[in-house]
């Protein structure tokens, strides 16, 4: 909640501010990767040291303290500060919470344990910029005072933290950890692991941020209202649909799901490259809601089945890091793209790698089982 009531005003806010689109890629490149870098290494660190709810709670506690360290100033290099402490944190609790659920999911039930966590985290998503939109609607432009209103949910978040039962595991064999974790893990990982992670890392550096989609909506004419409403429609739609396509994606197949979702995207991607009207960018909004439930919680429930316990951190912590490695290259070329052919060329390259990945997933023979 605390973070997705910033999220849908983030890019007209630093527009105003004076980042370019450019700048606005590079901005949200470099805090994804950044975050990267670190969650491979505190999932090694929760893997090794056996604790998980420590570094979720200080996970929360950084994200929740950028959110007033962001509206203090417009200064630009306060603001990639500001910026990178927020994914820093996303860093910290990363590996060790997707641990934590994995190991509260029964067998056969992980697709449907990680779709539940996506749905309650969405449901966020849909209120935070509610309330965003409600705060904008009294106070219009008043965006530097929706940073400091956020840091009340997100601190709230840490306090429930402490409801949290712990969950030891056996510790993994010690062993040096460092910021390069995630590459000396991949080394050692097995090929199914690598396998898929390289169809989700190439599906990744085409994936780049939800900013770009909201401030296409905004060049085309709409207002703030319309920015801020189609994103909660969106999140809505994750919400609601999230927790069903785990329990789907159990049923009929992780893989099948995947592809769905790949598909959705890419049919969404090309609808943004040519709509202008505000019902149109409603029904993409709608399968794009659909693609995220298809694949964000499905990804990562697939990955931590083809790990043992003492190492669902450090995988997933890989792997997610490698991905936001990725967005920082998804995100600059997709700005760049669009400033210098604009956007329809930005998001038809877009979705059409997109289908690339389809090909790829659908042609992983020994993933048929999945």
């Amino acid at each position: 909640m605390a973070s997705e009531m910033l999220y849908p005003i983030m890019p007209v806010y630093l527009k105003h501010m004076g980042f370019t689109i450019i700048g606005i890629g590079i901005l949200e490149g470099v805090a994804e990767a950044i975050a990267g870098l670190s969650k491979s290494y505190f999932g090694g660190l929760s893997d090794q040291s056996g604790k998980r709810l420590p570094f979720v709670q200080w996970g929360y506690f950084l994200s929740a303290l950028s959110k007033p360290l962001m509206g203090l100033s417009a200064f630009t290099p306060w603001v990639f500060i500001a910026r990178t402490i927020d994914r820093l944190g996303k860093g910290i609790r990363t590996g060790a919470r997707d641990a934590m659920l994995n190991t509260a999911a029964a067998p056969g039930q992980k697709a449907a344990v990680f779709g539940f966590h996506r749905a309650w985290d969405t449901l966020g998503a849909v209120i935070g910029p509610s309330f965003a939109l409600l705060f904008l609607y009294f106070y219009p432009n008043n965006y530097q005072w929706l940073f400091f209103v956020a840091f009340i949910p997100g601190i709230a978040a840490v306090a429930l933290t402490r409801l949290l039962p712990k969950q030891p595991i056996t510790p993994g064999k010690p062993k040096s950890i460092n910021l390069l974790q995630g590459i000396t893990y991949w080394k050692n990982a097995s090929i199914n692991y690598k396998m898929l992670s390289r169809i989700l890392l190439f599906f990744a550096l085409v994936n780049s941020s939800d900013m770009l989609l909201l401030l296409k909506i905004k060049e085309s004419g709409q207002s703030d209202t319309v920015v801020i409403a189609t994103y909660i429609f969106y999140n809505l739609i994750y919400a609601l649909m999230a927790w069903p396509a785990g329990w789907l994606a159990d049923k009929l197949g992780m893989r099948t799901l995947l592809i769905t979702g790949f598909l959705l995207f890419a049919i969404t991607y090309f609808g943004f490259a040519f709509n202008t009207t505000t019902i149109g960018f409603l029904l993409l909004f709608l399968l794009y809601g659909l693609y995220a439930a298809c694949t964000e919680g499905v990804s990562k429930a697939w990955i931590a089945s083809l790990v043992p316990e003492n190492e669902t951190a450090t995988a997933i912590g890989t792997f997610t890091g490698f991905q936001s490695i990725a967005a920082l290259l998804a995100s600059s070329l997709a700005g760049l793209i669009w400033f210098s052919f604009g956007a329809i060329a930005a998001f038809s390259i877009t979705g059409c790698c997109a289908l690339i990945a389809v090909g790829l997933l659908y042609s992983q023979t020994k993933f048929a089982n999945y």
